[in-house]
Order: structure tokens, then C-alpha cells, then sequence
């Protein structure tokens, strides 16, 4: 991912340094299961962990690849060169390339799935702060984007704070179902290396064994993982469009901070545009552009193919490295995003009264009319409001079928406000505790 969207600690876990160190590690502690178990002099294990301060050279590891072409016998051509060839002959001994490549993507992709935990918890602390500190505030509801009922400001942060503590929970599961390795040799039978190495390895690496692999680890795993960081991603989007609908100068209820100095548009200089949340719900589409190869990954040739290689040695740092950067910024965006609460009463009197017209049409069923004579003297005067811009109680009152069941009272209680938020404090029970 280029550096414009990208934090340093993601980054780092898919840096050739890191992966090569990983490579080293699995080699190293598989040395001394083997060691352990007598297939390999104890002094050769031994002497492997002398390269446990060393800087590998990647760009001597590429040199030796541009002739093998293949990176793990360069790596383990270029370990050697700092061991000893005599030391470093039980390298690798009984494992295939499988069995280091695998382990350590699942390896980096846990890290990264505690990376992104880290940003996760970061947007539901952002968020939880605002629900709170909006909770009574406010704001008309819409659906398909027209006046609906009056909500608050607290709750849409409380429904979005739902929803990424769900996608918190699925990447959860996502890093257990990915967090295992396999040392299983050619085929993944255990024919020429003991399942006691595995088990050894993974402990050491913060894995638990593959249950059964072939010569890899089996890729439903990794769709599952890709297809958890897509669905956050959306999550993301979501929020990120409804603060950009916010921001929109007709509504302006809500907008992204606006920094001194900063500018909005080369050509007019009043603009304040959405620039964070449009940069969101392009970010999330990148995330998102993983998820089908992923899927496709499961699918592979009898007991291996590298047809996966290629997608996951991009798509592994690509989408992590962008979901991370893509939750830090929703997290600073909800931190600072700034609230208009009189903007939003302005905008539920917009058509004076109208968003109440369920709570009168029933009343007029509660009273004794039918349905269908309520909802026709509803939309009768609801009508006026949207076409000649009358008042909707002041046409209620005037109404003499409407005022022959109602009183007069009874029409003006139902333009009560608190009656829409009487259950909010039940709500934040169930989304807080």
C-alpha cells in the first residue's frame, strides 16, 4: 500500500526484514524439536540460534533468488552464509516450502489482526464518547432519505457503535481461526517430520496446529479472515456515508473538523468539503477488492498449487495495511466531528409538524376510526403541508372530521417530542450495559 494510507506499526509486520525473521524463528525452533526428538545432533540446533542477531540482507537473499528462483532456498542459501554450511545441513530437515510460508503468513496475519483490534477499539471508544454525549440530542430519523421520525444524534453513534463491536467480535474469531501453522513435510503426512515439531513450532510462534493440512494450511481460513475485514470495511463506509449525507450544506447537522489552514477547493475558497469520509468509502472499497480472490483461493489443485501465492502476497499486507489506516482515520474523524444540535431541531421543523403524523393517525384508530378513514384524513392534511406549506397541527385542528374524534388536547399532546425518546435509556442499556 503506497505510504499516503498507511501507519508504521502495520506496515512493519509485512516488511521482507520481519517475514525473513519469522522464516528464521520457525527454522530455528523447528531445529530444536528435532534435536529434542534425535533426529538432529543437539550442537546443530544449537548452532542455528547463532544467527539469532542477525540482520538478514534482503537484497542479498534477492541476489541469490534471481538464480534459484525460489525465496526459501535463497533464504535458507543465504542462512547458511552466517552459520556454517556443516551447522546449517538439518535445516529445513523433512519440511517444505509450505510449511514456512504458511506458517508465517497466519503468523503476520494475527499480528495484524491485533493491530486492527487496537483501531477497532479505538472507533467504539470514539464512539461510545459521542452516543453519550448525545444521547438526548435531537435529530430527525429518514428513511430513503426523507423526513421520517425524530431520533437522536446519541443513537445513530450508538447503532454504529453496535455494529463495529459486532465486527469486533467476527475479527475475534477471525484471528483464532487463522492463528494455525503447519510443519506437516510434502503432502502435509508427517512422513519425514514428526508432528511433535509442529506442535512445538506453533507454541512457539503463538499458533495451534493445523488439525489436518495437505501441503498447505487449507484457505477457507484465510477467506473467512479477508471476507471479516470486507464486512468491517463496509462498517466503515456506513458511517462514513451518513456523515457525508450530514455534511451536505441543504442539511448540516454534522461536519468533519476543519483544521486552520486548511482548504477545501483550489477553485473556491468557501468550500468545506467531506474530504475524510469520501477518502473512507474509497478505502473501503480497497478492502473490499480482497475478498473475492480470497474466496477464489479456497478452491486449489489436489494437495497444493501456488495459484494462491501471488493473491496473498498481495492482498495480505494491501488489505490490512489499508484497514488499519482506514480505522485510525474514522476514529480521529468521529473524535472531532463537529455537531450542529440547532441545525437539527431547524431541520425536523422543516415541514412544520408533518413527522408526526403516525402518532395521529393512531390516535384516530385508538378512538374508534378505521384505518383506512384515518390514514386518508391523515395524508389529507399532511398533504397541505408538503404541497402549500401549511402548519400540519393548525390543519388538524381546522379539521372538523379529525376535531369530531379528537379534542383539541389530544391533538396538541401528540406533537409531544419526548414521547419519540422516552426509550432511549433502554436502548443504550442494551448497546452499553
Amino acid at each position: 500500500m503506497i505510504p499516503r494510507y498507511s501507519r508504521p506499526d502495520m506496515v512493519a509486520i509485512w516488511e521482507p526484514a520481519t517475514k525473513y525473521r519469522i522464516w528464521y524463528e520457525i527454522e530455528a525452533h523447528a531445529c530444536d524439536a528435532m534435536a529434542k526428538l534425535g533426529v538432529i545432533p543437539q550442537a546443530n540446533a544449537d548452532a542455528v540460534w547463532k544467527a539469532k542477531d542477525v540482520t538478514f540482507d534482503v537484497a542479498r537473499i534477492d541476489e541469490i533468488e534471481a538464480v534459484t528462483k525460489h525465496d526459501v532456498i535463497a533464504f535458507l542459501t543465504h542462512l547458511a552464509e552466517h552459520i556454517g554450511s556443516e551447522d546449517a545441513r538439518f535445516v529445513h530437515q523433512g519440511m517444505t516450502s509450505s510449511d514456512v510460508l504458511d506458517t508465517t503468513l497466519n503468523v503476520q496475519l494475527t499480528r495484524a489482526a491485533d493491530v486492527l483490534l487496537d483501531g477497532m477499539d479505538r472507533v467504539l471508544a470514539a464512539l461510545k464518547t459521542r452516543a453519550m454525549e448525545h444521547k438526548d440530542t435531537v435529530r430527525i430519523g429518514r428513511s430513503h432519505g426523507i423526513h421520517a421520525e425524530p431520533t437522536t444524534m446519541g443513537l445513530t453513534f450508538a447503532r454504529f457503535y453496535a455494529e463495529m463491536d459486532r465486527g469486533r467480535r467476527r475479527l475475534v474469531a477471525a484471528r483464532e481461526e487463522i492463528a494455525t501453522g503447519a510443519i506437516s513435510g510434502a503432502v502435509g503426512t508427517f512422513a519425514n517430520i514428526d508432528p511433535a515439531v509442529e506442535e512445538h513450532v506453533c507454541a512457539q510462534m503463538g499458533l495451534t496446529p493445523e488439525p489436518i493440512s495437505t501441503q498447505v494450511i487449507p484457505r477457507d481460513r484465510h477467506a473467512m479472515f479477508f471476507a471479516t475485514l470486507g464486512v468491517i470495511a463496509s462498517s466503515i463506509e456506513n458511517i462514513a456515508t451518513e456523515v457525508r449525507h450530514m455534511q451536505r450544506t441543504e442539511v448540516l447537522e454534522a461536519e468533519e473538523f476543519f483544521s486552520k489552514g486548511q482548504k477545501g477547493s483550489s477553485a473556491m475558497p468557501h468550500k468545506r468539503n467531506p474530504v475524510l469520509t469520501e477518502n473512507l468509502t474509497g478505502l473501503a472499497r480497497l478492502v473490499r477488492m480482497s475478498v473475492v480472490p480470497a474466496l477464489e483461493n479456497v478452491t486449489l489443485w489436489h494437495e497444493r498449487d501456488i495459484s494462491h501465492s501471488s493473491v496473498e502476497r498481495a492482498i495480505g499486507p494491501d488489505t490490512t495495511v489499508t484497514l488499519d489506516f482506514a480505522l485510525h482515520r474514522l476514529a480521529g474523524l468521529i473524535e472531532k466531528l463537529v455537531i450542529y444540535p440547532q441545525n437539527m431541531l431547524d431541520n425536523m421543523n422543516k415541514f412544520r409538524g408533518l413527522v408526526m403524523s403516525q402518532r395521529v393517525l393512531l390516535a384516530l384508530t385508538q378512538a374508534g376510526t378505521s384505518r383506512e378513514d384515518a390514514y386518508r384524513l391523515v395524508q389529507r392534511n399532511a398533504m397541505k403541508v408538503w404541497e402549500e406549506g401549511k402548519d400540519f397541527q393548525t390543519e388538524l385542528l381546522a379539521d372538523p372530521e379529525v376535531t369530531a374524534v379528537l379534542s383539541e388536547d389530544e391533538i396538541r399532546e401528540k406533537f409531544d417530542l419526548g414521547y419519540h425518546t422516552k426509550h432511549v435509556d433502554t436502548i443504550f442499556a442494551r448497546v452499553f450495559g
